[in-house]
């Protein structure tokens, strides 16, 4: 078993006249470990990572590296490399001498400074660029030297708070690639902050999302995506049908509980869950719209398959795949996500919405999906 490397123990942060900023934050990350703090803004995951940094100070708690207190150690000494958005480059020095700095103001010799710095550029796909004026660079080549300067002294630990938030769509996805491929090649334990769901899911080991100032789920990026332990998290990560529903029976068993629910518009559907739901109450069936099927009226479900009538209102072409907006008879209208080239419906027609029951999550219906929704965005 590995121990872990970066420990958060009860850290918060409390600001003058004000809510927390961070709450009860604890967490155990393994040393060479790529960990995301995925959230919406406000939620608490920079300033986390500015505690971990030292840039600022907890009000409780304390941080430990290596089974070794630094809640209270100066930033410069906790060998923690940074890499922020706007880079911070200094304009006047060429590329070489920003890469250069850090190692600079640890004393180091020359020559071991210009061994260091050339094969930092290498390491970010730089070489031959070390001459130049960061003005003369790349957006993405700029960020490139940011994180080459912030691995040239070799840290223990590697923070990153949205560094391709200034980069254009294309070049986000190709330097997402580079940064995983770099930061396991180095093996440096990484914390990267985001509020970008697709990074998140592309670049993690584990996912820490955070919401109104705690973490709410931390798991690998499949299970956050497959298994989101409650609505904010469901509709944050990914996109979601959020179907109201009750529930009928429950039965127990070694693999969890079997429940009985009833949907509007639809016959009862047996789904398992880990969930614990009180009978006869409300609960919250969470389906991703790739999951759904949609199949004309007169096809019946299968056993394992939940089905419900719906009017297809519009489709929307997305390249590759199609959003189909359907309404069911209560009103709510129900993303259904399909390959463009089997699209053959048409507004206005009569369909059932199919799904494997193994697909559902159920949750308690504590809160209103819309209104996570929109504190999400």
């Amino acid at each position: 078993m590995c121990m872990s490397y970066l420990s958060l123990i009860d850290v918060e942060k409390t600001y003058a006249s004000s809510a927390p900023a961070v709450r009860h934050v604890s967490l155990e990350i393994e040393r060479g470990e790529f960990v995301t703090f995925l959230g919406p803004s406000g939620s608490g995951k920079t300033t986390t990572l500015s505690m971990v940094a030292g840039f600022i100070l907890p009000s409780s708690g304390r941080i430990e590296v290596g089974g070794q207190n630094i809640t209270h150690v100066p930033p410069h000494q906790r060998n923690i490399g940074m890499v922020f958005q706007d880079y911070s480059l200094f304009p006047h020095m060429t590329v070489e001498e920003n890469i250069a700095f850090p190692l600079r103001m640890r004393g180091m010799s020359k020559r071991d400074i210009t061994s260091r710095a050339g094969e930092a550029l290498e390491i970010v796909g730089l070489s031959g660029f070390g001459h130049r004026l960061p003005v003369q660079l790349s957006g993405g080549q700029q960020q490139r030297v940011a994180i080459a300067r912030a691995i040239v002294y070799r840290p223990a630990i590697l923070l990153m708070d949205e560094p391709l938030g200034a980069l254009d769509r294309l070049l986000r996805d190709r330097l997402q690639l580079e940064i995983k491929q770099i930061q396991r090649e180095m093996g440096i334990t990484t914390l990267y902050v985001t509020h970008d769901q697709g990074e998140a899911l592309t670049m993690s080991d584990r996912i820490c999302v955070f919401n109104e100032g705690e973490v709410v789920q931390v798991g690998t990026p499949s299970s956050i995506y497959e298994k989101p332990s409650n609505v904010f998290v469901a509709g944050f990560v990914g996109e979601s049908n959020f179907l109201e529903c009750r529930v009928l029976t429950r039965r127990s068993g070694s693999l969890g509980n079997t429940y009985v629910l009833a949907f509007p518009d639809s016959e009862p559907v047996t789904v398992q869950s880990e969930c614990i739901l009180p009978v006869h109450g409300e609960a919250t069936a969470v389906v991703r719209p790739e999951h759904i099927r949609v199949e004309p009226t007169s096809v019946q479900p299968q056993p394992t398959e939940a089905a419900i009538q719906a009017t297809i209102r519009d489709i929307i072409y997305r390249g590759e795949s199609s959003s189909l907006q359907a309404v069911l008879r209560s009103g709510q209208t129900v993303t259904v996500r399909i390959p463009s080239r089997s699209v053959v419906l048409s507004p206005n027609q009569e369909v059932h919405l199919v799904w494997e029951t193994r697909d559902t999550v159920l949750l308690p219906n504590d809160r209103r999906p819309e209104a996570v929704i929109e504190a999400a965005e």
